[in-house]
């Protein structure tokens, strides 16, 4: 028989949260949605429609790989996904050409990635196994790859945890979503409602305590919630924001052995595609690549509307830490001229709107996702360990493949609500 006199109070109104509130609330028990922004959703961050010509996203925005938990869920939503087709293209410096699919060196990369035992970081693979001239080309693929698409620094990611990716040559399929990833937290949010979830918006919180077998959990501005057990779905930098008990607070020491990067991610909406007129091969040019300060571009090839969006990620995000949101445009802007031969300001006219996010700088995510390093595994089992009555959830806490992604985040709270179900 269910326990419908169990209250669970969950911290963080994200994919993880949602998704083990609507695991626990079906199966009958009372849960709590304490969420610190007046929003759902957390690094799933919805721009205006109005402003960009459809939804938007300013945070997480592809559905990577075959993420069945996500994909099931946008089935019983009723929401359709849409594969991305289209070409990449590489500005080197000097030219614009479509990007190579076949390295010299790929099949070698195979074969020693598959022999290897034992894990190490991504840097000193490199330097163990392709440390010669004639593979630097092929060195700073990777280097750019795991900073940039993992968002991790070479010199502590894990090689293992990165294998499976590398070995299907980066062509996992992707997609997005019809509505944008808020339509999915919307629909999620909603359902939670239906099945009885309290969420209350603007509750930052700052302590959870046990006394007698209960747990208090304390928002900024006094408010306490008393309920049988906690879930904590904060992103990793956030933790150390919370007071906790001691059992708790003992299993923080290992989130140090798992990686969280930082992304910049910036949106330009224009009066028409301008870079199709200036290269008619552009037509279905879906990610551009470059060295320049914003180094990754996309369209919404095979949708027509007239936006860029920039991509920078991992340590080197660092080099932009000083700039504003106007700052980020202006070099998103910048990058863009390089790229295509044009005058900044000949693009800049075009511009209808905009936005930029250095997620580092948000309040309540000081950073955009995890990602693994050789000890990452362990420590996320100490994590994700489901014993006493407070609880850690999240897509930092994922050890299947797709860690730091919205699947790693659903499928986590997945597992968390499984977990209290079952005891």
């Amino acid at each position: 028989m269910a326990d419908t006199s169990e209250h669970i109070v969950i911290v963080g109104a994200g994919a993880a949260g949602l998704m083990a509130a609507r695991e626990l609330a079906r199966a009958s028990r009372k849960v709590t949605i304490l969420e610190a922004r007046q929003r759902c959703g957390g690094r799933i961050h919805p721009l205006p429609a109005s402003e960009f010509g459809y939804a938007a996203d300013g945070g997480a925005e592809f559905v990577h790989g075959e993420a069945p938990v996500t994909r099931a869920l946008l089935r019983e939503a009723g929401l359709a996904l849409q594969e991305i087709e289209g070409e990449q293209w590489r500005f080197d410096g000097t030219k614009l050409t479509r990007a190579a699919r076949d390295d010299s060196h790929e099949a070698e990369l195979q074969a020693v990635l598959g022999d290897l035992k034992d894990d190490l970081t991504v840097a000193d693979f490199l330097r163990l196994h392709f440390a010669g001239d004639n593979y630097a080309p092929m060195r700073h693929s990777i280097e750019r790859m795991v900073e940039g698409y993992d968002a991790a620094d070479p010199e502590r990611a894990s090689t293992l945890a990165l294998r499976a990716e590398w070995m299907d040559g980066g062509h996992a399929p992707q997609a997005r979503i019809a509505g944008g990833y808020c339509a999915m937290i919307e629909w999620m949010a909603a359902d939670c409602r239906r099945h009885g979830v309290t969420i209350r918006l603007g509750c930052v919180v700052s302590a959870i305590a046990e006394e007698g077998g209960a747990v208090m959990v304390r928002c900024a501005g006094g408010d306490v919630q008393t309920c049988n057990r906690a879930i904590i779905t904060v992103p990793l930098p956030l933790l150390r924001d919370i007071a906790l008990p001691a059992g708790a607070r003992a299993k923080l020491a290992a989130a140090n052995d798992i990686g969280f990067g930082n992304v910049i991610k910036i949106l330009l909406r224009f009066a028409r595609p301008w870079w199709r007129e200036r290269k008619a091969d552009l037509a279905d040019m879906t990610f551009l690549l470059s060295d320049e300060a914003i180094p990754v571009w996309w369209t919404r090839y095979p949708e027509q509307h007239p936006v860029l969006t920039g991509w920078f990620g991992g340590p080197r995000t660092a080099e932009l830490e000083s700039l504003d949101a106007q700052a980020l445009i202006d070099a998103g802007l910048g990058s863009l001229a390089a790229v295509f031969g044009l005058p900044r300001d000949h693009i800049a006219r075009e511009l209808v709107a905009s936005a930029a996010t250095n997620w580092a700088h948000d309040r309540f995510a000081r950073g955009a996702y995890s990602w693994a390093t050789p000890r990452a595994r362990e420590a996320q089992a100490i994590l994700a360990r489901a014993d006493g009555l407070v609880l850690f959830s999240g897509e930092a806490l994922y050890r299947g493949r797709d860690m730091g992604t919205v699947e790693a985040a659903l499928a986590s709270g997945l597992e968390t609500a499984a977990a209290i179900l079952q005891r």
